[in-house]
Parts: C-alpha cells; sequence; structure tokens
C-alpha cells in the first residue's frame, strides 16, 4: 500500500524508530513500527485485519471519514483513504479491497 503523512513530523515518527521511541515511549514505539510494516506490507486495505492486534476500522462522530488502527492503548494511528477516486461500494460505503493508498493524519487518544 502506498502511504503519505500530513506532515513532515508524522513522517519522522512513523519512520525513524528512535523518534517514535522519543514519542511514543518503547511499547508505544514497537506497536507503531509494527503497524507501519503491516500497512507497507498490505496490497489494500481489506488486508489489515478488523480484529485486534490491529484491529482495522472506521471512525465515527466527528471523526467521520477518517480510519484508525490501534497501538498501544490510548493511541491510535489515524489516517484517510488517499485513492483519487474514493473507493465507495454501489450500495454506500468504503470499499476496503480497492484502497491502496492512505495518507496518515495523526497519532492520538481518541477515546
Amino acid at each position: 500500500m502506498r502511504i503519505f503523512f500530513k506532515t513532515r513530523k508524522l513522517q519522522k515518527i512513523c519512520s525513524n524508530s528512535s523518534e517514535s521511541l522519543k514519542q511514543l515511549g518503547k511499547k508505544g514505539s514497537k506497536k507503531l513500527q509494527q503497524r507501519m510494516m503491516e500497512l507497507k506490507a498490505a496490497d489494500t486495505l481489506a488486508d489489515i485485519s478488523h480484529l485486534p492486534p490491529p484491529r482495522c476500522h472506521e471512525l465515527s462522530g466527528n471523526r467521520k471519514g477518517q480510519l484508525s488502527v490501534d497501538l498501544e492503548h490510548p493511541y491510535r494511528l489515524l489516517f484517510i483513504v488517499a485513492n483519487n477516486p474514493y473507493p465507495e461500494r454501489k450500495s454506500g460505503g468504503l470499499e476496503w479491497e480497492s484502497v491502496t493508498e492512505i495518507e496518515i493524519i495523526a497519532i492520538a487518544d481518541t477515546h
């Protein structure tokens, strides 16, 4: 899967293990690196499990349109679909099998 980043700082945290260690601690850094490897290795978003541990899922409320995977509780890696056009099912909703590009927008506690 192709991965973009909202900011250079976020790209540095996600790409550099010493930077992620400084920002998220040992467990958080390890989880972030693991999730990044999973996302990079996936052909489409459908390849990422909807079940724990990554628990890839769409968010709702004021975060509608965003997706997340779990990191070290309570943090999540937040991203949006970067495909153009947006891959949508005829019946509505995201067509996970067609998502090949994402943009990471934040690491946040959404609880």
